[in-house]
């Protein structure tokens, strides 16, 4: 790269890390006032707040980017035109397409990273957070077996507990579901365990007894059993951890949908393999960003007024590509077969930038034109 080229991708750098920087503290306090009453409130410690807070980022920091990468396209762009520096490099014979250069390369250094995130970092982040809010469920569902206390721990469900021992055993159990239409069940043990399994936590009862209420007939039927499970995570409305979501399936992994993996997360191979599309145009956005926050302030002449006309163009110009995004994602999310049109945004803000380019060189076009009419 040349000296100029260096020069321009340091000042697209530093200040594309303020502007992430700002943005990120600006979301993360948004998120964190939430996050913080939810799990302070519901008694977790600060480690807690603190491990959702950093699973949090890399989705965050996602969002972040392209709006950070169009802001210092669009600032280098206007601190250069108010320091004179783009008329200088416009005088020596630079043309428009050598200077956007630079900050193409500034952009492709931005989607790399973002390809990083939305690629690993935010599938692998959103695995480890569900993780940590199933953890949080159990623990939550262990609390709220306190003895001597009728529970409601959610409507139509009553647990009782007469005792628990230093060892964890319960005694005395009394457990009342009303939540069928059938009728009603009452559980009755003279001990139980608390126990965790791969598809969440478990009661198992032992020595006792159901109780079944026929509500049709009003008929009390009982059995006695010796040892009986109970899914305690079905009145706790546990996460189910067995099961990924498609936000936490890698990429490569959905480019190459499998039955088995359409069974998993609930969506058919279409939708997955559409998903993994919408990811690789969305590494593209930053470098669409970049390049329309500077090439929009390349058209016009030099103003004492400023080029705030640009910038306000350049912000439309965004606002169309987010909103064709936008558009494109409602489109795909019924009709995944039209996956194409995860990438018409990024082509439409190359034509913008296209466009932008071409017309600041407009005078040059015309003095050449003039020369040739008149030789």
């Amino acid at each position: 790269m040349s000296r100029i080229d260096r020069y321009f991708l340091a000042q697209l750098l530093v200040a594309f890390g303020f502007f992430s920087l700002v943005l990120i503290l600006v979301y993360w306090v948004n998120r964190a006032v939430i996050l913080f009453d939810q799990l302070i409130g519901d008694g977790q410690s600060m480690a807690t707040f603190l491990l959702f807070s950093a699973l949090a980022l890399p989705s965050l920091i996602s969002i972040v980017l392209p709006i950070a990468a169009f802001a210092a396209g669009v600032y280098v762009a206007n601190r250069m035109t108010s320091d004179s520096e783009l008329i200088v490099l416009r005088a020596t014979g630079t043309s428009s397409f050598r200077m956007a250069r630079p900050v193409l390369v500034f952009g492709l250094i931005v989607g790399v990273l973002m390809s990083a995130l939305v690629h690993v970092l935010v599938p692998a982040a959103a695995t480890e957070l569900d993780r940590q809010r199933a953890e949080i469920a159990q623990n939550a569902t262990a609390r709220l077996l306190q003895d001597g206390q009728f529970l409601s721990p959610t409507d139509g469900v009553t647990f009782y507990v007469r005792e628990i021992t230093d060892a964890g055993e319960l005694r005395n159990i009394f457990l009342s579901d009303n939540r069928g239409s059938g009728g009603e069940q009452i559980f009755t043990a003279s001990s139980a365990y608390l126990i965790r399994t791969d598809t969440g936590p478990q009661l198992v009862m032992i020595d006792g007894m159901i109780q079944s209420l026929n509500a049709e007939t009003s008929r009390l039927s009982t059995t006695a059993f010796g040892e009986l499970s109970y899914d305690i995570g079905t009145i706790m409305r546990l996460p189910d951890t067995t099961r990924r979501q498609s936000r936490e399936v890698p990429t490569l992994e959905l480019l190459r949908p499998t039955e088995a993996l359409a069974t998993e997360t609930g969506r058919s191979a279409e939708r997955l393999f559409a998903e993994a599309h919408e990811r690789v145009a969305q590494s593209l956005l930053p470098v669409i960003g970049a390049l329309i926050g500077f090439a929009a302030l390349l058209v016009g002449q030099f103003s004492r007024f400023g080029v705030w006309r640009q910038i306000i163009g350049a912000i439309l110009l965004v606002i169309i590509v987010k909103g064709m995004e936008s558009a494109a994602a409602a489109q795909l999310a019924t009709q995944p077969g039209l996956w194409p049109l995860a990438y018409v945004p990024s082509l439409t803000g190359a034509v913008f930038v296209t466009g932008l380019v071409v017309w600041s060189m407009r005078p040059r076009f015309l003095r050449r034109a003039l020369r040739r009419a008149t030789a």
